[in-house]
């Protein structure tokens, strides 16, 4: 037997609310609500929701930022969001997703296309494979829950972006990646960010974890055409 899904409606108008609950629950689904972000944030730390039905105007904390906030918190950076919006401008649909939103919906839509966003987003996350916790290479150790990094079993201080490079590559270790492929996957649409910021980072990063960084184990470069991650022994 399927376990129950658990859904919160982030939503201050209340016959929206009642409206999209109730073809949710004749669905199979648990549903929980909160009609601003201050107080829905307070249930995601202490629920168990499977997917959150965020709308983007909120009192107090706004939806955009609430999402920003889920989104850097790795204990709910994972969860499902399908954002809600008034506003249909391209912009909006784009900055949601951007900021972290798995889908968006505009004001007024079906709630019946609502429930089958709800459910295709859900087999998306049950389809993605399991990764496990600690990814460990040699001497290297990344633990994606707790965006931590080790070497010889020492911590490692690492930026954001640092993290997010080095899990990049070593995830997909053996396989090169061109400056531009590296920009796109980590810093995606952000502005005046040039090819040689790779450079940067990486030069960073090989000075925390490898023994020398001026003959790396771990991040290697391939002239001409950018770098992999695939240690020598």
């Amino acid at each position: 037997m399927e376990a129950l899904r658990h859904i919160l409606i982030i939503e201050d108008e209340a016959d929206l609310v009642e409206l999209i609950a109730y073809n949710l629950r004749k669905e199979g689904f648990s549903v929980d609500s909160s009609p601003d972000g201050e107080a829905a944030l307070g249930k995601i730390r202490k629920g168990n929701y499977n997917l959150l039905i965020l709308d983007l105007m909120l009192p107090g904390i706004q939806g955009m930022e609430l999402c920003r906030i889920i989104r850097n918190d790795p204990k709910t950076a994972g969860l499902p969001i399908i954002m809600l919006t008034a506003k249909g401008e391209e912009i909006d649909r784009i900055l949601g997703l951007e900021m972290g939103a798995d889908d968006y919906m505009a004001k007024p839509f079906s709630p019946r296309e609502l429930v089958a966003r709800v459910k295709a987003v859900l087999r998306r996350v049950s389809d993605k494979p399991v990764l496990e916790k600690l990814l460990k290479i040699g001497e290297l150790e990344i633990d994606r829950e707790r965006y931590a990094v080790s070497v010889r079993g020492k911590p490692v201080k690492l930026s954001a972006t640092e993290f997010k490079l080095l899990l990049f590559l070593a995830e997909r270790r053996g396989k090169v990646f061109s400056r531009n492929q590296l920009l796109d996957a980590i810093w995606k649409d952000e502005a005046f960010v040039e090819p040689r910021t790779v450079d940067v980072h990486i030069r960073r990063l090989r000075s925390q974890i490898e023994r020398d960084p001026a003959t790396p184990k771990f991040i290697q470069t391939m002239r001409g055409i950018g770098y992999l991650f695939d240690e020598k022994v």
